[in-house]
């Protein structure tokens, strides 16, 4: 997650720009953006008019469509990849149109959402990838992922994983 100008690992730290400036248009748009000339990143917007705030998804687990296989899905440059995210898709209204997120019938399987998963299985920490923000960001658990999910991706390619202490 990442809560706008004030959060020092956010793009929108310097505020609004001609890239960053949907960040601070209201929530449920895309911010697609290209890292480091490699990866394409896919952000949605969740903060309301004015705030900055967005969160990137950095992992998926496909219910159909590609295959449920962890190193399709385990990455954020991955997740673009598989999804077939480009920047074509920025600014993109996320309640219709070809990037689009839409509510699974949990009546039919094999349906979960992330509504479905208890609050014990949901654990947070440090955000990957954000060392410039100094400690006090960088330290802040502002990542949030399924706990023991196999495709959550750790910081270099490991896999988090958080065991609860009994």
């Amino acid at each position: 997650a990442y809560l706008g100008p004030e959060d020092l690992a956010s793009h929108t730290r310097f505020g609004p720009t001609a890239r960053t400036s949907v960040m601070f248009g209201p929530g449920g748009v895309s911010y697609v953006y290209l890292c480091y000339g490699v990866h394409e990143m896919f952000n949605i917007v969740t903060g309301e008019d004015g705030q900055g705030q967005a969160v990137l998804i950095r992992a998926i687990a496909p219910l159909s469509g590609i295959p449920d296989d962890k190193k399709i899905g385990r990455g954020p440059g991955k997740v673009t990849k598989a999804l077939g995210i480009d920047r074509s898709l920025d600014r993109k209204h996320l309640g219709r149109g070809p990037l689009f997120i839409a509510e699974v019938d949990l009546s039919q399987p094999p349906g979960i959402a992330w509504t479905d998963v208890p609050a014990r299985d949901v654990a947070s920490g440090p955000r990957v990838g954000v060392d410039f923000a100094g400690d006090d960001w960088k330290a802040r658990p502002l990542r949030f992922w399924w706990r023991d999910h196999p495709s959550v991706s750790g910081a270099r390619g490991t896999t988090l994983s958080t065991r609860r202490k009994r």
